[in-house]
């Protein structure tokens, strides 16, 4: 693969510690609180094993040898009802506005309605306005509460869309 090539793939173990690498530095970029959001979660570290069960799945934004992003799929924790989510979708600087955040939208949201989900829903922040703007072009809709218990308190902005 050439060096600059860019290639969305399903997450592989050696890919663990640059995914929760980069995840955390996004975080720390814009100043995310590391209680009550990703951050703390213990999966970051061991996203392989993590996603590899039924009806989820994590892909990988690989750049060379470097991993510059990622999102994944799973179902709603705590929730009862066949509603999946959104989950770690975060992207270096040098991922962002070449079009890679909508290329792994369809990439999740494809896996999520071949997986037999009804719904999507996400959390989110406030101020993190660049990633909201592109859930809203995909079709989700802001709602006024959270849903299930995915321990992410800090999180304030929740949206759901139809599949």
């Amino acid at each position: 693969m050439c060096k600059d090539t860019i290639v969305i793939r399903e997450i592989e173990l050696k890919d663990n510690p640059k995914i929760a690498q980069a995840i955390r530095s996004v975080l720390i970029e814009f100043g995310v609180p590391k209680v009550g959001t990703a951050y703390e979660d213990a999966a970051l570290d061991c996203m392989t094993e993590t996603y590899d069960k039924l009806r989820k799945v994590y892909f990988v934004v690989e750049k060379g040898s470097e991993i510059i992003g990622g999102a994944g799929i799973s179902p709603l924790d705590n929730y009862d009802g066949n509603i999946c989510e959104l989950q770690k979708m975060y992207f270096m600087p040098e991922a962002r506005g070449i079009g890679l955040g909508s290329k792994m939208m369809i990439k999740c949201l494809a896996f999520a309605k071949k997986a037999g989900f009804d719904q999507c829903y996400l959390e989110t922040l406030p101020y993190m306005e660049d990633a909201r703007k592109l859930y809203r072009k995909v079709g989700f809709k802001r709602i006024d509460k959270p849903m299930g218990n995915t321990g992410h308190y800090s999180c304030t902005e929740w949206m759901l869309k139809d599949l």
